[in-house]
C-alpha cells in the first residue's frame, strides 16, 4: 500500500465518511494525487456563494489542495479544483467555534477567489483544524525570501575581503 492510500483511509474514517463516498472520489483523487504525498486532511465541505451547488469534498495533501464536486440532481462526480500549494495565494481561514465550522479561502493560479466551509461536529474538531491548516500552510510553505538561494553581485556576510600573499618559491 502506498503512501497516499495510507493516509487517505485513516483520514478519511477520522472525517467520517461513509465507505461508499471514499470509493467514488477516489479514482478522482488518485489521477491528482502522486502516491508519495501524504494525506493532511479530508473533509466535506460547502461553498458559501453557492449554497445549492451540491456537495464538496476536498483533500489537502503536503503539495496539493484537490476539490470534487458531486452534484445534487443526478450525483455526478466533477473536479472542481487541482492545484499545488505553491499556487495558491493569499491563504486565509477563520475558525467559528460558535458554528463548529471554518472558513477556509484562497485564490488559485487563475486568479478566481475560492471559498470553502468545512463543518464540524465539536468545537474542539474546529481548533484541530485550524492547527491542521495552519501546519499545511503556514509551516510547510516558506516565504520568498528563504528561497533565495545566492543573489550575484553580493557578498555574504560572513565572507572577508581576499588578501595576496605572495607564493612561496622553491
Amino acid at each position: 500500500m502506498d503512501v497516499f492510500s495510507r493516509t487517505f483511509l485513516p483520514a478519511a474514517a477520522e472525517a467520517g465518511l461513509a465507505a461508499q463516498t471514499v470509493t467514488r472520489h477516489m479514482p478522482i483523487f488518485r489521477r491528482c494525487v502522486g502516491s508519495g504525498d501524504a494525506t493532511i486532511l479530508v473533509s466535506r465541505c460547502n461553498r458559501p456563494d453557492r449554497p445549492m451547488a451540491g456537495e464538496y469534498l476536498l483533500l489537502l495533501t503536503h503539495r496539493r489542495l484537490v476539490v470534487t464536486q458531486q452534484t445534487r440532481v443526478l450525483h455526478r462526480l466533477r473536479l472542481h479544483l487541482n492545484t499545488e500549494l505553491r499556487e495558491l495565494s493569499n491563504v486565509t481561514w477563520s475558525p467559528d467555534p460558535r458554528l463548529h465550522s471554518v472558513e477556509l479561502a484562497a485564490t488559485a493560479i487563475d486568479g478566481i477567489r475560492e471559498r470553502f466551509v468545512i463543518r464540524t461536529q465539536h468545537p474542539k474538531q474546529v481548533w484541530q483544524l485550524d492547527a491542521l491548516l495552519n501546519h499545511a500552510f503556514r509551516t510547510r510553505l516558506r516565504s520568498a525570501r528563504e528561497r533565495i538561494v545566492a543573489t550575484i553581485g553580493e557578498a555574504p556576510p560572513t565572507a572577508r575581503p581576499a588578501t595576496l600573499r605572495p607564493a612561496t618559491v622553491r
